[in-house]
């Protein structure tokens, strides 16, 4: 059985609440990521924060990336998989709430990340398949 700790991108980092949008965007393109977590004061995680968030809720709004924070943009409650979820579990998630990253969890802490890069190198080509189906081509 493949679990989520064995699908999962290790060491994600946070890009803390109080960040600005800039900071988020370099740590991205230092990184070579489209997303990032957002993390709070505890450290516990609060939200997700992507490339597109910055564009299509900062810039396009004539908001200002340099005083805006990445704690503005985090959201309800994100959702999330415990490390020891098994791969069909992870791709149920993913597919029901129709995201293409999936934060993963150990206990109250974040351990990883699930993109679908993740998921096409580590999962058969018939469950990724599926996953593309329901989530990418149906936007």
């Amino acid at each position: 059985m493949t679990t989520a700790r064995e699908i999962m991108h290790t060491g994600a980092a946070c890009v803390q609440e109080s960040e600005t949008l800039e900071d988020a965007a370099r740590r991205m393109t230092e990184l070579d990521v489209g997303a990032l977590p957002i993390c709070g004061p505890d450290d516990r995680l609060h939200g997700i924060i992507t490339d597109r968030d910055i564009v299509v809720k900062c810039l396009a709004k004539g908001k200002d990336p340099k005083t805006m924070h990445a704690g503005q943009l985090a959201q309800g409650k994100p959702i999330t998989i415990d490390a020891e979820a098994d791969a069909d579990q992870v791709l149920r998630a993913m597919e029901e709430h129709r995201i293409r990253r999936l934060p993963v969890i150990d206990g109250h802490r974040l351990v990883g990340m699930i993109s679908e890069a993740d998921l096409a190198h580590r999962l058969p080509e018939d469950k990724v398949g599926h996953f593309v189906e329901v989530v990418c081509a149906s936007r």
